[in-house]
């Protein structure tokens, strides 16, 4: 960065504060999203280097997968909450950015996350995705696949139809819901890859799981799960 730009970021900060979306002070020019005292409060989980992790549980036996985990803990009215509510409701895309690169900084001390071909975001109808302006499970991959210099495509598993809201269904309403809900586009050249899905808050895990099965189809195709969050009570 030259001498000017530094000088012309600075007073853009001073007339523009960026603020934490944490503690909403203002953010330092090399602060992104939170503040350093506010990035140290997200509950993250470890869970990257144990296999019998919860989440690996929750999909255990449901769906054929190598390797599954999630940053950090979601609970209500939690931090991660507002991160994700922000990034999902309030048009802040550089949330989806930056808990990517969060989330892959802890994934590169694992040796699975280095066999990864190809990052797949957890697909949106196109009627929502018009609506939102963006697929946030899309942002926070593009955040992890940068950090770990994977490629990620949302055009290779492809939502057919617009789901109903999972929010007050059961498991198996959610199961019976998301039911063909995604397809492999044709031509993908997935055969052979070891794929990660990504997306923002595992739950029960119904959409992932649809997701999972949709791609196992595939020959010799392994699967590995991320999710920012895992929802706790």
């Amino acid at each position: 960065m030259g001498f000017l730009t530094e000088i012309k970021e600075g007073i853009i900060h001073l007339v523009y504060p960026r603020l934490c979306e944490g503690c909403r002070k203002p953010l330092l020019l090399v602060e992104e999203v939170l503040c350093i005292s506010c990035g140290m409060e997200i509950p993250e989980t470890g869970y990257h280097h144990i296999a019998d992790n919860e989440t690996a549980l929750r999909f255990a036996g449901r769906v054929p997968f190598s390797h599954a985990t999630s940053f950090a803990y979601f609970t209500n009215d939690g931090l991660l909450q507002h991160l994700l509510h922000g990034l999902k409701y309030g048009n802040k895309k550089e949330i989806g950015y930056f808990l990517g690169r969060r989330f892959a900084e802890s994934l590169t001390t694992t040796d699975w996350a280095q066999t990864i071909d190809l990052i797949i975001p957890v697909p949106l109808h196109p009627a929502k995705k018009a609506k939102r302006g963006y697929n946030q499970s899309m942002l926070i991959a593009e955040g992890i696949g940068r950090e770990l210099h994977i490629a990620v495509s949302d055009n290779i598993l492809v939502r057919t139809r617009d789901t109903e809201s999972q929010t007050k269904k059961t498991r198996t309403e959610r199961v019976n819901n998301m039911e063909g809900a995604f397809k492999v586009k044709q031509g993908a050249g997935i055969d052979g890859k070891h794929i990660l899905i990504c997306d923002d808050v595992l739950t029960t895990g119904a959409t992932i799981e649809a997701c999972a099965m949709t791609l196992s189809g595939r020959e010799n195709i392994k699967i590995s799960i991320a999710t920012i969050g895992i929802a706790v009570s």
